[in-house]
């Protein structure tokens, strides 16, 4: 007898078989409900500072528009060494924990802090006269786009890590942090995952003389 034969003739309805299990769905623009890749834009809904996945067409709408209900996120990661040095970095910026992304609020006028946590995103104000102090050492952070871009910290251990980058990057580390994050102390899990984000932030930051416009992956 003949062994093979059994599976080749199986093969036909393997093969059915396989085309009839749903797939899983496609990503889809939230505006328009066209099909979107894993690598597309973001618009950020600066009232409820809500993310929105948006095909090219949509995200082109809203580009350079600061008085609309969307806006834009751009993709950017820009390393920020001239802060990194700076001593008591986190004292001066009232950091509690050594982790933080900061952000201009066009919606509430002002300059927010947040802390991601287990339980999300603590929002603390940061007097001015603090930032001033730091923006004046960094002609990029002073360029830094209202709601969109931040500026994120990590001073945790020995780690000195100051980015400017698209806000929906401060939204992944959030989620990263509430998604991985066990018991009291959070976990190894969680600082191995905390500490590969900052690594995948220098792999694809800017440097001096590169574009400030990096990092195509972003995707919620």
């Amino acid at each position: 007898m003949d062994l093979a034969q059994p599976a080749q003739s199986a093969s036909p309805l393997l093969r059915l078989r396989r085309l009839t299990q749903p797939r899983p769905p496609r990503e889809r623009c939230e505006l328009c409900g066209a099909a979107i890749s894993a690598e597309h834009s973001h618009l950020l809904e600066p009232s409820n500072r809500q993310l929105h996945c948006a095909c090219d067409a949509c995200a082109i709408l809203f580009s350079g528009q600061q008085d609309q209900r969307y806006r834009r996120v751009p993709r950017r990661v820009e390393h920020l060494p001239e802060l990194e040095s700076i001593e008591g970095l986190c004292e001066s910026l009232h950091i509690p924990i050594n982790l933080a992304f900061f952000y201009h609020s066009s919606d509430a006028g002002k300059l927010v802090a947040m802390y991601p946590s287990p339980a999300g995103a603590t929002e603390s104000l940061l007097p001015m006269d603090a930032w001033e102090a730091l923006a004046s050492k960094s002609d990029k952070l002073r360029q830094m786009q209202s709601d969109v871009e931040a500026l994120i910290v990590n001073h945790i251990g020995k780690r000195r890590d100051c980015y400017l980058v698209s806000i929906d990057e401060c939204y992944k580390l959030v989620g990263l942090i509430r998604s991985q994050w066990r018991g009291l102390s959070g976990g190894q899990e969680v600082w191995k995952a905390i500490a590969e984000f900052f690594d995948n932030l220098d792999a694809r930051a800017s440097r001096a003389g590169n574009s400030n416009h990096v990092g195509e992956s972003a995707h919620a």
